[in-house]
């Protein structure tokens, strides 16, 4: 599932990597807030680079929340200085900070400036992100040295996470994200299993990191529109009673709505993520088979005919004989005989 944040950098963002690619800040710290990168710290350019760092960088980071930096070398290539970029992602911090981080770090580095990037590092502590740090990132580059089999595959997944070309127009994909559902989440889908109940609503709980009970509601298929939130995204799961090719039917069905852009991106993305680890927990662990899944902006197209075509979509298997073609339109001429083989005619 492909995920575009859509957050930009504000004006003032765009002032200070302006001003500080020809030097004139040595760190700068970025971060997101109200969905925008802004402007979170900065340092001047007073010693040695390396004399700096520690004293700069270690402070301006927060135990429980991602941030970006960037931090100015004293050599230059030919587009200006070089620079360090920082992708700090904490273990404490949220997953859902995570993931916003991680899918708005190309943003953030298209906006300064590929090519004044020297080296790029990705840190969840803070010796990762330390001048030691750093150095012993130079000296795996230079001369790496034999790695066990998990050291190896750690060192992998770092630079599967720091690595990606962004300065070409590659599509950001993000893997599911599989909360916990809460317990009365899990009894209310029992009883939706056991068809004691007729609908569950789910919602996530963002602060928890966890699926939810919403509402269980009695609902007729007249009443379900309603049941759909105007602000914001759910998890629907709708007991389907109706009659198909003179057979009654109960079919569950699962319905995904998201007002569009009223939700913020977080939410959005919270909500695209959880979506599938939620189905794949529901079937294969819950045991609920479900008729039909599908995605709305709004409750307004919960129709019955919406609903029974979505359910049992019509089909077009029918295929047309093949029709003879037609003989020439007018006057036929005369009928033709034959004889059977071996008959000649009178005059032999």
């Amino acid at each position: 599932m492909s995920h575009q944040t859509g957050i930009q950098a504000t004006e003032e963002v765009r002032d200070v990597f302006a001003k500080a690619r020809n030097g004139a800040y040595r760190l700068i710290k970025v971060a997101i807030t109200n969905e925008q990168l802004v402007v979170a710290g900065s340092r001047p350019a007073c010693r040695r680079w390396d004399q700096e760092y520690d004293a700069y960088v270690q402070p301006l980071l927060e135990d429980d929340m991602p941030s970006y930096l960037l931090y100015r070398l004293d050599s230059t290539n030919s587009q200006g200085y070089e620079w360090i970029f920082l992708a700090w992602s904490p273990d404490a911090s949220l997953i859902r900070q995570k993931m916003l981080y991680a899918a708005t770090r190309a943003t953030l580095k298209k906006e300064f400036g590929c090519g004044h990037i020297k080296d790029e590092i990705f840190g969840t502590t803070r010796e990762d992100v330390s001048l030691s740090g750093y150095r012993k990132h130079l000296a795996s580059l230079v001369a790496p040295l034999p790695l066990t089999a998990a050291e190896e595959e750690l060192r992998q997944i770092k630079l599967n996470e720091v690595q990606t070309d962004i300065c070409k127009d590659k599509q950001q994909t993000m893997a599911g994200v599989s909360f916990p559902m809460q317990k009365e989440a899990l009894q209310a889908l029992e009883k939706f299993r056991t068809k004691k109940i007729n609908y569950v609503q789910l919602e996530i709980d963002f602060r928890n990191e966890s699926i939810i009970l919403s509402s269980t509601a009695s609902t007729e298929l007249k009443e379900l529109p309603k049941r759909i939130p105007k602000d914001a995204a759910r998890y629907h799961f709708f007991l389907y009673k109706h009659s198909h090719d003179g057979h009654y039917l109960e079919s569950p069905v699962f319905i995904y709505s998201m007002p569009g852009y009223t939700c913020s991106i977080r939410e959005r993305m919270l909500y695209s993520s959880c979506k599938n680890p939620l189905l794949d927990t529901v079937e294969n662990n819950l045991h609920i088979q479900i008729a039909k899944k599908m995605e709305i902006d709004c409750g307004d197209d919960l129709t019955a005919d919406f609903l029974y075509e979505e359910v049992h979509p019509k089909q077009h298997a029918h295929k047309q004989g093949f029709a003879k073609p037609k003989g020439p339109t007018g006057k036929k001429g005369g009928r033709r005989m034959t004889r059977p083989p071996g008959h000649g005619d009178a005059d032999d």
